[in-house]
């Protein structure tokens, strides 16, 4: 497995954001290749299927067999959109932050090759309202492509023509599933749809479109100037490339790191990250966002992939590792996150309107120390009601997996709370500091 940086290649420099630094490292040479040579719209989105580029948004479907799902020009005339989600509201993930704020002009060139590969009449990037540096720099960016030529009528002056335009969120974690953001976009509540019809038949105002994440599209540039084969030596056998890991937690270094996929979650905690602070066990881990649930140390050698990530029972994600030392508490950590799955349930389908309000209030009982033995099972029934596929988006599923995830992996600690009588009373068995806990 070979590795090489190329997605935060270019944010050393200090005007990377700028049309002038981009270009300066041979930014918009691949677009301008292919407008130049007039490379067949279906070419370029063979080589983004060769190149076994999954997506980076969370469920890890190949972008080029996305883009191949567009109806033909040919027998379907209607407008034709892409919508980048830059919505980034998964708990512990902050890795498409820095690419629009470091390197805006590289997630536009992405959307300008996936425009003309899928004949596209305009593309909405759906950014997070919190993200104002990222939503100032992307605004400025277009400002700068449009001035250049590269954006708006007869591009670089061909035939091509395409448009980029901004949308802010308002907090709103549904919205960062697809047809709820689409749903944002026209205007209305985020509420999600369902599917089918699928986006790709109807989309943004009944049209056919396209959903890609961020980190997605920031990837099609460097794919089609150095190839699928390139791109495939890099990762493992079923998950190709670079993925930019964020770790947060109890960890001496956290940040974002640029790695393969397939590079052990162990290496990434102690060579990236710097190991669990204050020279403190591991306790519990995430692999990829709060929706994927906490493993046990004991599995911390796991290849960061797909398919190796499965096979432990949990997700790749979005890729981003909360990690957990000896002091934590991981009924207080599940707590946390059904409150946060409790507060952003947009209460369309009932199963997760009151599923997300009984898992938090279960498990605030088994915290505050009136919990019984048989919660322990109601936690699993309510969460088999949930999950999986009972809902018409994914959010119910993102609380009864790390709900699972915990019965299964922690049971001994949701005992311990039961018996012991709650927090206050495991942290002092435990001698554990209770700001830590």
């Amino acid at each position: 497995m070979s590795h090489e940086t190329y997605l935060l290649s270019r944010i050393e420099r200090g005007d990377s954001h700028t049309l002038a630094g981009y270009e300066a490292q041979g930014g918009y040479a691949a677009f301008k290749k292919i407008l130049s040579e007039g490379t067949p719209p279906k070419d370029v989105t063979e080589v983004v299927k060769e190149s076994g580029l999954r997506g980076r948004g969370g469920a890890g479907f190949p972008t080029g067999l996305k883009w191949s799902f567009m109806p033909d020009q040919e027998r379907d005339s209607r407008t034709r959109y892409m919508a980048v989600n830059a919505d980034e509201s998964e708990p512990g993930t902050c890795k498409d932050r820095v690419l629009m704020e470091r390197d805006p002009h590289g997630l536009l060139e992405g959307c300008l090759i996936a425009a003309w590969a899928m004949s596209l009449h305009g593309v909405y990037i759906y950014v997070r309202g919190e993200y104002r540096l990222s939503y100032r720099r992307l605004d400025e960016a277009i400002q700068e492509a449009r001035a250049a030529g590269l954006i708006g009528k007869n591009i670089q002056g061909t035939d091509f023509s395409c448009e980029i335009h901004m949308h802010k969120g308002a907090g709103a974690y549904i919205c960062g599933e697809e047809t709820g953001l689409m749903e944002s976009l026209e205007g209305k509540r985020g509420h999600p749809r369902p599917k089918p019809p699928f986006p790709a038949g109807f989309g943004l105002w009944g049209q056919p479109t396209t959903v890609n994440n961020v980190e997605s599209i920031f990837n099609v540039p460097f794919i089609l100037e150095r190839g699928a084969d390139w791109f495939k030596a890099m990762g493992s056998e079923k998950s190709s490339g670079n993925f930019l890991c964020c770790i947060s937690g109890h960890v001496e270094k956290p940040g974002v790191y640029e790695v393969a996929l397939g590079t052990p979650a162990s290496t990434i905690l102690n060579e990236y990250a710097g190991g669990v602070w204050h020279g403190h066990n591991l306790r519990a881990w995430i692999p990829g966002g709060s929706s994927t649930g906490f493993l046990r140390p004991e599995v911390i050698d796991t290849p960061m992939d797909h398919d190796s990530l499965k096979e432990v029972g949990s997700m790749f994600g979005t890729g981003s590792m909360i990690i957990l030392d000896q002091t934590a508490s991981v009924v207080h950590s599940a707590l946390v996150l059904m409150d946060f799955y409790e507060h952003e349930s947009c209460g369309q389908c009932s199963q997760c309107r009151e599923g997300t309000q009984w898992l938090a209030q279960v498990f605030q009982r088994i915290h505050d120390g009136q919990g019984r033995m048989e919660d322990i099972d109601l936690l699993s029934d309510i969460s088999n009601g949930m999950a999986p596929g009972k809902t018409i988006c994914a959010l119910a599923d993102a609380a009864a997996i790390p709900t699972h995830s915990v019965i299964r992996n922690f049971r001994d600690e949701l005992v311990e709370y039961v018996q012991a009588g709650g927090h206050t009373a495991v942290s002092k068995k435990r001698a554990l500091p209770m700001e830590t806990v």
